[in-house]
């Protein structure tokens, strides 16, 4: 049984907000996401070539956790973001139409996951009519989407119920989780059961950032997803590697979100301090700190900048990077700054949709 103690007051992707900030945090995220939406639906038509792309983060909003989300930050002052607001299945047909992206994978963002201060069972109930809703979804659009299903996770009898109907009921392509439960990060023992399964069927487990219950007031001024939602990535990556998650379930293959947040630029003080001072190092990371770190599968949603593609590209390959893009908190059109790196023809091809395909066989054809 997973300890839920600690989820009952769960920060979601926001965390805490200081009321005091609101103002300024809806002029940011309104303007800066409206934007987003906007470019979305506006992208050139000589942007729309052939291109094929596949969009390993997009995030969807059933009607019943829409309304649930909307309750939830409005009685915590929090702002909505415009996007979020606008999203609908036709309109982000539309906007993967215009920006050349040929399919993409579904997943719930972790805003605040599927909980809103719900016991296991009510949870549980909320992550199935999500799930169903992106296999509705999947039905109506043929080729158009796979699903990373949702998992509740706060009990663990229950969890492993929801990856058997998600895989062997609705044939999800994987589950997607966040990077911390409560007070719990993915690395932590309790979740062993889970991960155990999920390695058996050598199964795609996405993995999505929100700001810990721990964090939400270090923020300096920003808006706390600003600076919170990276490192949350970077502290679940660490706890599956010191713990030896990443050593014990070789048949899963781990997707981090935003260019695995601050990993890159983390990686050679991880490895300081715990690949070259540590007899035991291969007990936990069979391959070395960095080895490890580079067997992962990293998206550029939200992360294409020339700084922070060039800092993945040193830690990892081209062949471990899918195309990203946050829909529709950014809009789907960010392929175009990866084009402007100068990149190699074949790993821009490679990003934008063959290393997906690799995870994702339904998208070979």
């Amino acid at each position: 049984m997973l300890d839920r103690a600690s989820t009952n007051a769960h920060p979601g992707h926001f965390g805490r907000c200081a009321c005091g900030a609101t103002l300024s945090r809806r002029r940011f995220v309104t303007g800066t996401l409206a934007l987003g939406a906007a470019a979305a639906l506006s992208a050139k038509p000589a942007f729309a070539q052939a291109r094929g792309l596949i969009d390993t983060h997009h995030h969807f909003y059933p009607p019943e956790y829409q309304k649930l989300w909307l309750g939830w930050e409005e009685a915590r002052k929090i702002p909505h973001f415009a996007g979020q607001l606008a999203w609908s299945k036709q309109r982000a047909v539309e906007g993967m139409d215009q920006a050349g992206v040929r399919a993409s994978m579904l997943s719930i963002a972790s805003t605040p996951g599927v909980w809103f201060d719900f016991d296991a069972a009510k949870a549980s109930e909320m992550a199935r009519a999500c799930n169903d809703f992106a296999a509705d979804m999947m039905r109506d659009y043929p080729g158009r989407f796979g699903l990373f299903a949702t998992l509740s996770m706060l009990d663990t009898d229950t969890t492993l119920k929801e990856i058997e109907y998600a895989f062997d009921t609705l044939k999800a392509d994987g589950v997607g989780l966040q990077t911390n439960y409560g007070d719990k990060w993915l690395g932590d023992a309790v979740y062993k059961p889970v991960f155990d399964e999920l390695n058996r069927r050598k199964a795609v487990v996405y993995v999505h950032p929100l700001v810990a219950s721990c964090c939400a007031q270090l923020n300096v001024g920003a808006f706390p997803a600003v600076i919170e939602v990276p490192h949350d990535t970077t502290r679940t990556v660490t706890s599956l590697l010191l713990s030896g998650g990443f050593a014990h379930w070789r048949n899963i293959q781990w997707l981090f979100s935003h260019a695995g947040g601050t990993i890159p630029v983390m990686a050679g003080r991880i490895d300081a301090f715990y690949g070259r001072s540590k007899s035991n190092v291969q007990e936990f990371a069979p391959e070395g700190i960095i080895g490890e770190l580079r067997r992962l599968n990293y998206d550029t949603a939200n992360a294409t900048s020339a700084p922070t593609m060039a800092a993945l590209l040193k830690l990892v390959p081209a062949s471990k990077i899918t195309y990203g893009t946050d829909y529709p908190y950014f809009g789907f059109d960010q392929f175009k700054n990866l084009e402007q790196l100068g990149l190699e023809a074949s790993d821009l091809k490679a990003i934008g949709s063959e290393n997906a395909i690799k995870l994702i066989p339904r998208f070979a054809t």
